[in-house]
């Protein structure tokens, strides 16, 4: 019926064999459930993305250089979250505005 071998020791060798398997894809799934709750822990406990930040010269007493929307992925590491007004203030001062997210266009700043 299932073409499987008529005798006991070849039948518990394949028992054996596939009990074996079962055993790895369970393991193998609960490793991808671990990594599944980690990620969705991940994002829970992430903080939120600012809604703006400036950009930092680099060395010793690093300066603001260039003013971001929070999460422009043009924005270099060194970085410091600050407020609308401060973006609004800086950009009035003449700080440069990143010409990928416009944070001078999101604050109505033309």
């Amino acid at each position: 019926m299932y073409d499987l071998p008529p005798d006991l020791p070849r039948l518990r060798t394949l028992r054996t064999w596939y009990a074996m398997w079962v055993d790895r894809i369970d393991e193998a799934i609960a490793a991808a459930e671990q990594r599944e709750r980690e990620r969705r822990q991940g994002e829970e406990r992430r903080p939120p993305t600012p809604d703006w930040i400036v950009e930092l010269s680099i060395g010793v007493g690093s300066r603001p250089i260039e003013v971001h929307v929070g999460g422009c992925y043009a924005a270099g590491k060194r970085q410091r979250v600050i407020t609308r007004e401060q973006a609004l203030a800086a950009l009035a001062d003449g700080m440069r505005a990143c010409i990928h997210c416009r944070p001078d266009t999101e604050l109505w700043v033309l």
